[in-house]
């Protein structure tokens, strides 16, 4: 036959879309034709093929004129994936292998000149795609990525090391040959294994009202801004956030792993770990949302359902800040492109740090600040109002005595906070089904309820402090997380009135 079909499969941003590789082998000038909107990465996968056949002791047709189709023809296909499909179509067009025991299966895998396979990015995305799709065939892939890719539920996933691995597999079986060892393995979903350790809350010497932002932010998914001294703590306390958080669903680790995967970030020993990511302050705004062509993941979108820590908040870029605007509220990013457009989930946990002043020490009782009242003004307007405003919880970190430092570590460790995050978080899902953090419109005024009192005392702060109508439900959504912390259905006055001692304004020269 010298036509072969092949079935893989592309990225496209999140979505991983069918791909049909079409072989076909004709009569005429020798030559290897690649058409279907092909980047030059997969173009170079002619070189590729063609040594990996025939140092793996295989045929390659070189007296025919060969053209490899991917389709759809309108979909851009990059890197490497399309190299094992490629040389298994050259294969069954020149009948070296019998066609249709190709179908059953979908390939990828990048070829190295001597046949290995090399992991490709994406492959717990393709898995995910291909379960969610309802479809019946099986994946073979790189055993590196098989194992990605097996993580997910039922999901038939097959792992090899060498082109002749799957040949060998695919190749048939007459009646009196003995069976020939199996060429791949079949890969089953792992149990999730022990994870490690973060860093223990109870390293932090005093901040124990830092501490209590941390655990609060924790409880209810809210978003968290440090304001200190350099050399109080606070990157200390944003490494130790992670280790506050229950381990992720079987779903939402998914998630988190499938968007990690397409930048070939995914450890599958991390599985079910948050995610704890810390650009540096030098990151541009496509670094953060993500963006390029075709589109990538930024760092809101490789810390979903994660921790997203922007140290030194004011010196990143504004663009890059004001970028996260949309996704603090949404969840989500859409990258726009002239071509096409993607879209990345974002819902993680913001916590930044800062610093009062250029020189750092505006209100320190250890040293007096060198900044006058312009500079420090001009240093704390790069965070824009609308940027602070989507902030849940602003505290200042103040600097620890040197009798303190000296002092053994007190408060308590991380494991017993993170229980009774835990009780809060189950709290609030058996109430609304979601964080604290994550409820809008009708659904504030149905689980937020106060008495008059209450009401009257968060109404008459909102109009001192000129609050907007986001930083009032905001600050009353912190108010109920420190009630489910406490264990009350209702929310009372000094539950209140801690939510609003968690929001202070940046303090002015």
């Amino acid at each position: 036959m010298s036509l072969a079909v092949i079935c893989s499969r592309a990225l496209a941003g999140l979505q991983a879309p069918e791909v049909t590789v079409e072989v076909h082998l004709a009569n005429g000038l020798p030559s290897f034709t690649l058409v279907g909107l092909a980047d030059t990465e997969v173009k170079e996968a002619r070189e590729r093929v063609r040594a990996a056949l025939l140092n793996s002791g295989l045929e390659f047709p070189h007296n025919k004129r060969i053209t490899v189709n991917l389709a759809p023809a309108d979909l851009p296909k990059e890197s490497g994936r399309f190299d094992l499909p490629i040389a298994l179509g050259i294969l069954a067009a020149s009948g070296q292998l019998d066609a249709d025991r190709l179908a059953p299966y979908e390939f990828a895998g990048e070829l190295s000149l001597a046949g290995d396979l090399r992991p490709v990015r994406g492959a717990l995305a393709m898995s995910l795609a291909l379960h969610r799709q309802g479809g019946h065939r099986a994946m073979v892939l790189p055993m590196d990525s098989a194992r990605e890719a097996s993580l997910v539920q039922h999901a038939d996933v097959y792992g090899a090391r060498h082109l002749l691995d799957v040949v060998q597999a695919l190749l048939p079986l007459t009646e009196d040959a003995a069976p020939p060892e199996p060429g791949w393995v079949r890969l089953e979903t792992p149990e999730p294994e022990p994870v490690g350790q973060h860093p223990d809350l109870r390293d932090v010497k005093g901040q124990s009202g830092a501490k209590r932002a941390l655990e609060i932010a924790a409880a209810g998914g809210h978003s968290l801004l440090m304001v200190g001294p350099p050399g109080t703590g606070k990157s200390m306390l944003a490494q130790r956030f992670a280790g506050l958080l229950p381990l992720l669903d079987t779903e939402a680790a998914l998630e988190s792993a499938a968007v990690l995967s397409l930048t070939g970030g995914f450890a599958p020993e991390r599985w079910r770990q948050r995610v704890y990511r810390a650009p540096h302050h030098t990151a541009s705004s496509v670094a953060l949302v993500g963006g390029g062509s075709p589109p990538r993941p930024g760092e809101i979108s490789l810390a979903h359902h994660g921790v997203l820590f922007l140290d030194e908040l004011p010196e990143f870029a504004r663009t890059a800040l004001e970028a996260l605007r949309e996704p603090l509220e949404t969840g989500h990013i859409t990258i726009s492109r002239a071509a096409r457009q993607s879209e990345f989930p974002a819902r993680f946990q913001l916590i930044a740090a800062m610093n009062p002043c250029p020189c750092g020490y505006l209100g320190s009782r250890l040293r007096a600040c060198r900044c006058g009242p312009d500079t420090v003004a001009r240093y704390q307007a790069r965070l824009s109002g609308p940027l602070l405003d989507r902030i849940d919880l602003q505290v200042e970190v103040t600097a620890v005595p040197p009798e303190e430092l000296m002092a053994a570590p007190d408060g308590e460790p991380s494991a017993r906070v993170a229980e009774r995050v835990g009780q809060a978080l189950v709290r609030q899902r058996s109430r609304q089904g979601c964080s604290n953090a994550q409820l809008a419109g009708p659904a504030i005024d149905a689980y937020c309820e106060m008495n008059r009192e209450g009401s009257s005392f968060l109404q008459n702060a909102a109009s001192r402090l000129g609050w907007s109508a986001r930083s009032f439900h905001r600050v009353l959504k912190v108010a109920r997380t420190v009630a489910d912390l406490a264990g009350s259905e209702a929310i009372s006055p000094p539950h209140i009135a801690e939510a609003i001692q968690l929001r202070r304004a940046l303090q002015s020269a």
